[in-house]
């Protein structure tokens, strides 16, 4: 039971890290206007580049980014520190290279849900393009170059993050 219920802790510590409102947050710091009301009303980093500009834009690409890193960090490190005391041991069809794959996967998830659902703007948010770039670095480095690298060429051909504007 301490350990699914240790799980679900983790899990909604990686939805608060998604949960950030970056871009949000940046509207009403920098220009006090709630970014959501202008431009595409995501409060995402294409969104604050039409609104705030690009250096906060940048700020705010970074952040989101960095909201999956740390998510996926933050579930890595909890899982390995977690088997460390003594009082706790996994379910018996469990062991710790099975078991924190998985978590770490659904801990992704949870940043992505709190970035597109977030519990401080009433369960509204952003497309979770920059943390979904953010949890596949995090995962698979090669595979979120990767990613990054098709959203450039895609930015080339077909203008300003197209595949983000739905």
């Amino acid at each position: 039971m301490v350990f699914w219920t240790a799980s679900v802790v983790g899990w909604a510590i990686a939805y608060l890290f998604g949960s950030t409102p970056t871009g949000y947050l940046a509207g009403k710091l920098l220009k006090g206007i709630d970014i959501r009301e202008h431009g595409s009303k995501s409060i995402g980093a294409t969104n604050a580049l039409r609104t705030l500009g690009k250096w906060p834009a940048l700020v705010v690409l970074l952040v989101d980014v960095l909201k999956g890193v740390g998510a996926i960090v933050f579930a890595r490190w909890f899982y390995h520190w977690f088997y460390t005391l003594p009082s706790v041991t996994p379910p018996t069809t469990f062991d710790l290279q099975t078991w924190v794959p998985w978590a770490v996967c659904l801990a992704g998830l949870a940043a992505l849900l709190g970035h597109s659902r977030s519990i401080w703007l009433n369960f509204t948010g952003g497309k979770s393009a920059a943390t979904g770039l953010g949890v596949l670095l995090a995962m698979s480095w090669p595979v979120g170059l990767g990613v990054r690298r098709l959203l450039a060429l895609c930015w080339l051909f077909f203008g300003l993050f197209p595949l983000v504007r739905w």
